[in-house]
């Protein structure tokens, strides 16, 4: 049943997982839709507004050009049809009087440079007697002066007689140059969209070889719960068994078996666990805890590995009685990884001493170890899942790297403070801060 449970919680939190990230990726495309959608209206108005920009200099140009040969001539300009554009880069001016192709070259040129368009332009101009332009040439008023071929077909206007036409046969290339520092900040915008969509499907990707990770110690450590459970119920029959407590030797390997098989079922349990955190499967079951008395029975669990190591664990805990809200089951594997660590990375006899101090509504409690300590470096790693402190010298050192991680996130769970001081062959110095609780039942 239990199995079961943990199972459904998985599948449920897997589709919130799923859908967390469905809502995600659809308020991205959403966001992407409306950038594409406003840059791409911002793109569009440019670009109007450069045409139009672009159609008011010409006009207000060869008005002016109209007006200098008209006064040249000492004729008066036609009331319509004066300017017209013919596309968007062709335009014919209507004259009433011959026009001087030379004379007409000076004033275009002075025109388009008093208006700061510096462009390239043919012209031509109509003669109604041939009924054929009489006379074209190509300017450059930009820096580069190559030069290029000029039109020769020219359309003809039956709606007028007298007139010059001018094209600008490098208009879209130069609007694209005025255009420049829009288009470049829309190739950045679909540079970041392309690198927004690449880090959603590693993203995605990730996930997936995560839940697949997950899925895997999942089943991996549900399956060893079995075969756990059959080994400590045949090492218990072999412990009592009459025959076998005779001989020692057999008595030895019986105690041998149940002890790897309590280790062996702690790391199982502390996979699962965190599996639950990374999850958020589990919920803290928190009970009102007497702090000395909970401490004294831990240690008096684990005092025993350390006298088989010549060590041992001092209690110098407050005589006030401590109260806390914690998690009993979570609260205990916290110190036994901490006094597991002490053993472990410990190259002399083991000394542990933990002292519980009280300051106004907190209590302080201290793990001091005599340990190989650990280096600056490593200090900021050692909350890092999997990580393991090298030891040096000593090469005896088991585990996953999955301890203080664990106790980091069962601290921050409770909302405890979790400080770490160390020096390199110093030892080490675990603190945790608890708030007190004024409740005072042992549980």
């Amino acid at each position: 049943m239990l199995v079961h449970f943990a199972g459904c919680n998985l599948g449920s939190n897997k589709h919130e997982t799923i859908n967390r990230i469905r809502l995600i990726l659809i308020l991205g495309a959403l966001a992407i839709v409306g950038l594409l959608f406003f840059q791409g209206l911002w793109l569009l108005q440019s670009y109007d507004l450069k045409e139009e920009q672009f159609h008011h200099n010409v006009s207000k140009s060869l008005h002016t050009v109209a007006e200098n040969i008209a006064t040249y001539n000492k004729t008066e300009l036609p009331k319509s049809k004066l300017i017209q554009r013919r596309s968007s880069n062709y335009y014919s001016v209507n004259v009433n009087s011959a026009i001087d192709a030379n004379i007409l070259e000076d004033y275009l040129v002075r025109a388009f440079t008093e208006a700061s368009m510096d462009i390239e332009f043919e012209y031509a101009v109509y003669d109604c007697a041939n009924d054929e332009y009489l006379y074209s040439n190509y300017c450059n008023l930009t820096e580069d002066q190559d030069k290029e071929t000029v039109s020769e077909d020219h359309p003809k206007f039956d709606d007028l007689t007298y007139y010059f036409v001018v094209q600008f046969p490098s208009r879209s290339s130069s609007l694209i140059k005025d255009l420049r520092i829009p288009l470049l900040f829309s190739a950045l915008t679909i540079l970041s969209i392309l690198a927004f969509m690449y880090a959603i499907w590693v993203i995605l990707r990730q996930q997936q070889v995560t839940d697949l990770q997950t899925d895997f110690i999942n089943n991996m450590t549900h399956e060893f719960k079995t075969p756990i459970s059959s080994i400590k119920l045949a090492s218990d029959y072999l412990l009592t068994d009459k025959s076998i407590q005779r001989d020692d030797r057999l008595t030895k390997y019986a105690n041998l078996i149940k002890q790897q098989n309590i280790r062996l079922n702690k790391q199982v349990e502390k996979v699962l666990n965190l599996a639950r955190l990374e999850k958020d499967q589990f919920k803290l079951n928190k009970e009102t805890l007497q702090l000395q008395a909970f401490i004294t029975k831990v240690v008096e669990q684990e005092s025993i590995r350390y006298e088989n190591n010549n060590g041992w664990v001092k209690l110098d805990l407050s005589k006030d009685p401590v109260y806390i809200q914690a998690d009993k089951l979570h609260f205990n594997n916290v110190l036994s990884n901490v006094l597991d660590n002490a053993l472990k990375y410990c190259i002399k006899d083991p000394q542990v001493t933990i002292t519980l101090t009280t300051q106004n509504n907190s209590a302080l409690l201290r793990i001091s170890d005599n340990g190989i300590g650990i280096s600056k470096d490593n200090q900021k790693k050692i909350y890092d899942k999997f990580y393991r402190v090298p030891t040096g010298d000593v090469h005896d050192v088991k585990g996953f790297g999955l301890g203080l991680f664990y106790v980091k996130q069962i601290c921050d769970s409770h909302g405890w403070k979790l400080k770490l001081q160390s020096e390199e062959k110093e030892g080490t110095i675990i603190t945790i801060h608890f708030p007190q609780t004024k409740s005072n039942t042992t549980l």
